[in-house]
């Protein structure tokens, strides 16, 4: 095999990749698109939590996604610039983590399993940053 030649299983986990922050995409059009009868279904405190949400949050959301979307295209399309793209995706989900962990009260309205997705998320940006170093340390990105 070429030193520059990416490994099979680089294209399938790039298009899984793509297909999870696609997926992201979605969850954050939903939440933008949240109407007010919908928001009538939830609890009190739910509302009010989904409410107060500040609009940095949002950015912080969008940078994630989009950043994850267009970094695991860069995957496919074997691009260096993945990397800068993942960088910024994984800033977005940090973002996210300190208002939901430090500076809300996700938790204790929506208890401890509400920590379980955005974990995942948070474990998932670093190892697609990681891959898209490495990728690049191997030449498998031009």
């Amino acid at each position: 095999m070429n030193t520059n030649s990416a490994p099979k299983w680089f294209g399938i986990v790039a298009a899984i990749a793509l297909i999870w922050n696609l997926l992201g995409c979605m969850a954050f059009v939903m939440q933008l698109l949240v109407s007010e009868d919908q928001l009538d279904d939830l609890p009190t405190a739910q509302q009010e939590l989904f409410q107060n949400i500040p609009n940095w949050y949002f950015v912080a959301f969008a940078a994630a996604v989009l950043g994850g979307a267009g970094g695991s295209l860069g995957l496919l399309l074997r691009k260096k610039w993945a990397v800068a793209l993942f960088w910024i995706s994984l800033a977005g989900v940090v973002v996210q983590q300190v208002y939901m962990y430090l500076l809300s009260d996700t938790i204790r309205v929506m208890g401890i399993g509400a920590a379980v997705m955005p974990t995942l998320v948070l474990i998932i940006a670093i190892k697609l940053l990681w891959l898209s170093r490495t990728a690049t340390q191997h030449e498998w990105l031009k």
